[in-house]
């Protein structure tokens, strides 16, 4: 299997290392031949190719079977023209692959109770799954652009049925599997674009989904909905801003943005990637939480291996290592009883040394 693995910059290479040595020992024990190839991407590419992410780079990605992807961008491009910031690249690679649904599940875990702001009791048991649309909306709407003498700037939300349509049906199915409701959040009664996205996701829902539980809601709610009861939470489908939005909202209610992953799916190859940021306030120092990209890994497992066994291996190994005591610095909380402060490095190996019992 074909693996593209895209580092990044600031904590990638980092977290990419943690992830593609959880893939490596699976390997082992399962007898799946991963062929890894790195590339450069983001600042790393701008620096060399004064590009955020070359043609032939985006080619390797079609082609390959996966693409393991670390986050970018960081103060050091913060002055450089808006089409070649770091983050176009991103947006570039995800539309010349195709990929329109970013999956970014979201768990509570009661070892980390008090880590993130909301009280026990509101977070027990909660975990569910944000659909974001990832290929069209205001990030990728023409026209766009700032005026030249300063005076306005602009952009476009824009949205087509079948867009729509084709994120809600990755919703419905996921609902459907996992015996859950569906939410479809919009801003219809502000937004004409909105309104379209509603009536759509409802007509397909009377065509071919009428016995999933379907609710809508305004994003601004559904924003208070996630602080104020997050167990009402099963699946959820929004558009490409809302949903970059939401999901990092739901990542800082569970303690911290570096435990949360993300997979983005098309018809062809798909991009695993953590939800974080590249913080190169810590890089290279072995302080980055490697569990969202290890999870991202499980889900490469799961969607493009199609081996949920072995998925299910890893996310046992990541509880066992959190139940341990295990804390990397962004979910350590000073004096907790029974938890250890650890490195990247550290995190990785016992996570890796209960994936190896998890798979005896």
């Amino acid at each position: 299997m074909n693996i593209l693995v895209l580092d990044g910059d600031g904590i990638g290479p980092e977290v990419n290392n943690a992830a593609r040595r959880v893939l490596e020992a699976v390997g082992q024990k399962a007898g799946i031949q991963w062929n890894f190839e790195n590339a450069l991407f983001g600042g790393a590419s701008l620096d060399v190719h004064n590009v955020p992410i070359t043609d032939e780079v985006i080619q390797k990605a079609i082609a390959s079977d996966a693409v393991l992807m670390g986050a970018c961008g960081g103060p050091k491009w913060d002055d450089v023209a808006p089409e070649l910031r770091p983050e176009r690249g991103l947006l570039k690679i995800r539309k010349e692959m195709g990929v329109f649904a970013n999956l970014r599940p979201a768990k509570f875990y009661s070892c980390l109770d008090g880590t993130g702001p909301l009280r026990p009791e509101l977070t027990a048991g909660a975990d569910f799954i944000i659909v974001r649309e990832l290929n069209s909306g205001i990030y990728f709407g023409e026209p766009r652009g700032i005026k030249e003498d300063g005076s306005e700037g602009f952009n476009t939300m824009r949205y087509t049925k079948e867009e729509v349509e084709r994120i809600a049906r990755v919703g419905f199915e996921l609902a459907r599997n996992r015996k859950a409701k569906l939410t479809s959040v919009d801003k219809a009664n502000v937004l004409e674009v909105m309104r379209m996205w509603r009536n759509t996701v409802i007509d397909l829902h009377k065509r071919e989904y009428s016995d999933i539980e379907l609710e809508h809601n305004y994003v601004d709610a559904y924003a208070m909905h996630l602080v104020t009861r997050p167990q009402d939470a099963q699946v959820v489908i929004t558009g490409n801003m809302f949903g970059d939005i939401l999901s990092d909202l739901a990542a800082a209610l569970t303690g911290s943005l570096g435990m949360l992953p993300s997979a983005s799916l098309g018809e062809g190859a798909a991009i695993y990637e953590p939800v974080h940021g590249s913080a190169p306030d810590i890089a290279g120092q072995d302080k980055a939480n490697p569990i969202a990209a290890i999870l991202s890994a499980a889900m490469l497992l799961e969607s493009t291996a199609k081996r949920n066994d072995l998925a299910d291996a890893v996310r046992t190994a990541v509880d066992a290592a959190l139940n341990d005591g295990l804390r990397t610095g962004d979910i350590y909380q000073k004096g907790a009883e029974g938890t250890k402060l650890v490195g990247t490095t550290e995190m990785t190996d016992a996570i890796l040394k209960h994936l190896e019992s998890a798979l005896a």
